[in-house]
């Protein structure tokens, strides 16, 4: 496993890079970490927290991560995916509290030719898993001609 700073795994620039760290992967598999601070992206300092829905967003940033380590590990380049939609995202928590660390984890489940893939998804807190669903995500071969494609429909 190569060790990559979640700027170069994620086609996204700050502010909208949600997830801190991509902590592991394998060929099937990713995880990465957020701490929750007052500079977290929707942040509300009158409940000090992140509201449990953003959950969404960093398990598709995790997927991102997984599929780009996988292009940059065999020569390729970081490109974008988009986040089709997600089934059964049941949550313990409302939000996630200040301070509090979360383990974003993701499992590929299967993977089509035509770019459409299925992840199980959880976010842990410490050893509680807080969040659950399975994400559907499409990456086409070629992002922005289809992004070109879709603006002409």
């Amino acid at each position: 496993m190569n060790e990559y700073p979640i700027e170069l795994v994620l086609p996204h620039a700050h502010p909208m890079i949600l997830v801190d760290r991509l902590v592991h992967y394998t060929d099937m598999s990713s995880t990465c970490t957020v701490k929750i601070t007052q500079c977290s992206n929707f942040y509300n300092p009158e409940r000090n927290s992140v509201p449990s829905y953003v959950g969404i967003e960093y398990m598709a940033q995790t997927i991102a991560a997984y599929a780009n380590v996988l292009k940059l590990d065999s020569g390729g380049k970081v490109s974008l995916g988009f986040l089709v939609s997600a089934r059964n995202y049941m949550t313990q928590v409302r939000e996630f509290a200040l301070d509090t660390e979360l383990l974003i984890q993701v499992e590929l489940l299967f993977k089509e030719a035509n770019g459409l893939s299925v992840f199980d998804c959880r976010i842990k807190q410490g050893e509680q898993v807080v969040v659950e669903a399975k994400i559907n995500v499409f990456e086409p071969d070629e992002p922005e001609l289809y992004l070109q494609e879709q603006a002409q429909k």
